[in-house]
């Protein structure tokens, strides 16, 4: 009798058959997820959109990788969620209070174990700049809430940043620059969140020029370096165009 090719027998093994399942399971979950993603944040400008949480799930998991993260899958798995699910319900646009319970909801019907779903939402809950912004808290956390950080942050700097930025302040009416109003300098949370008199061009002072500094994985800081000097290049050709100089 004709015997089948060798491929065609490896794909008919029970091995390759549980690993065809496994691969496709792992589709449909990441499937689930960005889907998720797109459908609660779908109402936001282009600045806190799913192309937004995308790319920081794909810069936290190269972080992850170079941070040496990879060999431990439960840790892998803190930082793919924790990236994607960051902003969902993020206070500067939430509509309706039960958005903020919508990430631990959807982590119990993913049946994420409770150890790491506990650790995903710390990431989540602890990783915005408000939090650090009356004073630096040295690492004390665990090296997936770094990385997952560490690309939310890369994200808000460089030429992606400055879109986002100027995205965010036009969909608030927000003041592109006026000499007169001057970067706050001792900025406390409450009023770092309070930017209704601010200008878009001074969230480069109060924020987004700080940002490298606080990076707290190695791969992040060695990121930020070119992105960070690519706003500084900005700014100055920015401030002599506006001055007429340019």
């Amino acid at each position: 009798t004709d015997q089948q090719p060798l491929a065609a027998q490896a794909n008919t093994h029970p091995a390759a058959t549980e690993r065809g399942t496994f691969e496709e399971e792992q589709r449909g979950e990441k499937w689930e997820r960005e889907k998720l993603v797109e459908s609660a944040m779908k109402g936001n400008d282009a600045s806190h959109d799913a192309a937004h949480a995308f790319r920081v799930r794909d810069l936290a998991i190269s972080l992850a990788r170079e941070e040496g993260l990879s060999t431990s899958p439960d840790s892998m798995l803190i930082v793919e969620l924790a990236a994607l699910l960051h902003d969902i319900g993020d206070y500067k646009y939430m509509r309706d209070p039960s958005e903020g319970k919508i990430v631990e909801d959807f982590l119990v019907k993913q049946g994420v174990d409770d150890d790491i779903k506990t650790r995903i939402l710390n990431i989540i809950k602890g990783m915005g700049f408000k939090e650090e912004v009356g004073g630096l808290k040295p690492g004390t956390h665990y090296p997936e809430f770094g990385v997952v950080q560490d690309a939310d942050r890369l994200d808000a700097i460089g030429a992606i940043g400055i879109a986002r930025c100027f995205t965010f302040g036009g969909s608030r009416n927000r003041v592109l620059h006026d000499p007169n109003i001057k970067p706050r300098s001792d900025l406390s949370k409450e009023n770092y969140m309070n930017k209704d008199e601010q200008t878009t061009v001074n969230h480069f002072h109060e924020k987004l020029l700080k940002l490298k500094k606080l990076m707290k994985s190695k791969a992040g800081q060695r990121r930020a370096e070119r992105r960070h000097k690519f706003m500084e290049e900005f700014l100055e050709e920015f401030y002599e165009e506006w001055d007429g100089r340019a």
